[in-house]
């Protein structure tokens, strides 16, 4: 929990400093005063006031931040101070400072996606699992082994890759050309043919229901427990069972199944041991659980799973990056539209509790994982507050170009309304978020 919790405070902070820097930066740029720079809301914990007379703060409500600006010329100001107020700026600067936030927290993405492209990630190659029978991918013939190249023409590098090219053609349905490597290397084209789908969390991974799966990994023994089942018929440190029973090329699902399955009865193993076949016979201990009995054999299984490194130089990382961040805003947005018309599910948003929850997931997982996490999270923060709902960034940007077409800002009264109704939007999305978060936990 405490783990969970730091991490989801370092992905805040990370974020939200990036965004405000935005605005601060560009403020700066365009000669506007700034008075506060606050990661946080509420009660100030730390400050430190720098020379332009700026105060660095840090609140305690973690969940935000905001930069405040000189709004509009203090009493008996000169010519020199007024111009440095927020209000006094010609429209094309304000639209510029608002907009910065949301455009770093986009860039924010493309530096980290560039950097995670340059420094390479081990990622599951696109090898399938036999398609389940009457399942989309079967009746377009897919095959246990196939390795997926590209999706309508786009190169797939790996597992990861392929689920994201194929997230749109799912929350919609349609077709999809995916070229695929057989098992026998012959190189094919297959048409996939989906149905749309909600994208409703509660039912599952849309793209299992396809049928394209991720190979299961092979069991490999990764570590042997002194005194048990495993030691006494012989296994080893390495060993990677090949058979069990009359299960050839078990994945690791199905051994653990059949072992379970197998309480207090011999079990033949067919394994490989440093490329030499071995056989032996394993009797599973009877254990009850809940009220059943499973057998074990004591012994800790991993996985074999065919692993790819996705590496690439330094323009082509930043242009992959940049397309990446693009794509992925576009998408969001696309998502977004559909909530509202139906097509995916509202349980689709997530809340704090959600976001703090996979932080802590991915930084188990390792840096990668965890810094693949917060570009996502910056390019979410980027796009929701880039609508043009009142109290977002996006909801100034409206004004602004309204003041535009009118040739003069909008009445107070419209304003006022506006700000009524961008509170309640966004205290309605944050009960839902928070509705979904604890429906979860719970299911």
């Amino acid at each position: 929990m405490l783990f969970t919790l730091l991490a989801f405070i370092v992905a805040l902070g990370i974020l939200i400093t990036f965004h405000e820097l935005g605005h601060y930066w560009v403020a700066r740029l365009c000669g506007v005063r700034v008075l506060r720079f606050s990661v946080g809301f509420g009660k100030v914990l730390l400050r430190r006031i720098d020379r332009h007379g700026t105060e660095w703060a840090v609140s305690a409500i973690p969940l935000g931040g905001y930069v405040k600006m000189q709004d509009d010329p203090p009493a008996g100001a000169s010519r020199a101070e007024a111009a440095q107020s927020f209000n006094t700026q010609p429209v094309g600067r304000r639209i510029a400072i608002v907009a910065a936030g949301p455009l770093f927290n986009l860039a924010l993405a493309i530096m980290l996606y560039a950097g995670l492209n340059l420094a390479g990630t081990q990622e599951p190659a696109a090898v399938l699992s036999p398609p389940a029978a009457g399942t989309p991918a079967e009746q377009a013939g897919f095959q246990g082994g196939d390795r997926i190249l590209a999706i309508d023409g786009r190169q797939v590098a790996s597992w990861n890759d392929a689920r994201w090219r194929l997230l749109d053609v799912l929350s919609t349905g349609g077709q999809a050309q995916v070229d695929v490597r057989a098992a026998d290397g012959a190189t094919q084209q297959r048409s996939l043919q989906v149905p749309g789908n909600r994208m409703d969390p509660a039912q599952g991974d849309p793209l299992a229901d396809t049928g394209l799966r991720l190979a299961q990994p092979k069991p490999v023994v990764r570590e042997v427990v002194a005194g048990g089942e495993g030691e006494h018929a012989g296994l080893l440190q390495g060993d990677r069972i090949v058979r069990v029973g009359d299960t050839p090329e078990p994945d690791t699902g199905q051994l653990v199944n059949i072992i379970q399955q197998h309480a207090g009865q011999p079990l033949a193993l067919t394994l490989l041991r440093d490329g030499t076949p071995v056989s032996l016979t394993v009797v599973p201990r009877a254990e009850t659980v809940q009220g059943q009995t499973i057998g074990r054999i004591g012994v800790q299984l991993g996985g074999d799973l065919p692993m790819v490194t996705v590496r690439y130089g330094l323009f082509e990382s930043i242009g992959r990056a940049t397309v990446r961040t693009w794509d992925t805003a576009w998408l969001s947005l696309r998502m977004m539209g559909r909530m509202v018309t139906g097509e995916v599910s509202w349980r689709n948003i997530s809340g704090p509790v959600t976001i703090a929850d996979y932080a802590g997931q991915t930084a188990r997982i390792g840096i990668a994982a965890y810094v693949a996490y917060l570009a996502l999270i910056s390019i979410s923060l980027g796009v929701l507050n880039l609508l043009p709902i009142p109290m977002l960034d996006g909801g100034h940007l409206l004004y602004y170009l309204v003041e535009i077409v009118r040739g003069s800002p909008p009445p107070d009264r419209w304003i006022d309304i506006g700000q009524r109704a961008g509170i309640g939007l966004l205290a309605g999305l944050m009960g839902l978020a928070l509705f979904n978060d604890f429906a979860r936990l719970f299911t």
